[in-house]
């Protein structure tokens, strides 16, 4: 018994592929080929400027990031050389105290040996 649906499925399809195919390879089909290529091409280059934009961008961004960053050290590094200052004079102002309590107890104490 010969099944003519899958027959009539067969040659639908046969015929449905073959005109699909010469629709395909028509001069009508191949300018749309062409002017969906152009448009693809059209948003490469929009997509490149905007990806050179970014990157310089992202560049002037580093160099910022790096250029506050040597900023910031350098301000740490005053501030632990000024506490540094700071600190000696302190010891410096120490000993000179000492220095003149040691003078006035040698002072004292011959005032009275006398």
């Amino acid at each position: 018994m010969v099944d003519w649906k899958k027959i009539a499925l067969f040659a639908g399809g046969t015929l449905f592929g073959t005109a699909g195919v010469k629709i395909l390879a028509s001069d009508d089909a191949k300018k749309v080929y062409t002017q969906c290529t152009a448009a693809v091409l059209r948003a490469k280059d929009c997509v490149m400027k905007t990806v050179t934009t970014v990157q310089e961008n992202a560049g002037d961004i580093y160099e910022d990031a790096k250029t506050i960053n040597e900023e910031r050290a350098a301000a740490k590094e005053a501030a632990v050389v000024e506490d540094a200052e700071k600190a000696e004079e302190a010891v410096q102002k120490h000993k000179r105290w000492i220095r003149k309590e040691a003078v006035a107890q040698e002072t004292c104490g011959s005032l009275f040996l006398k």
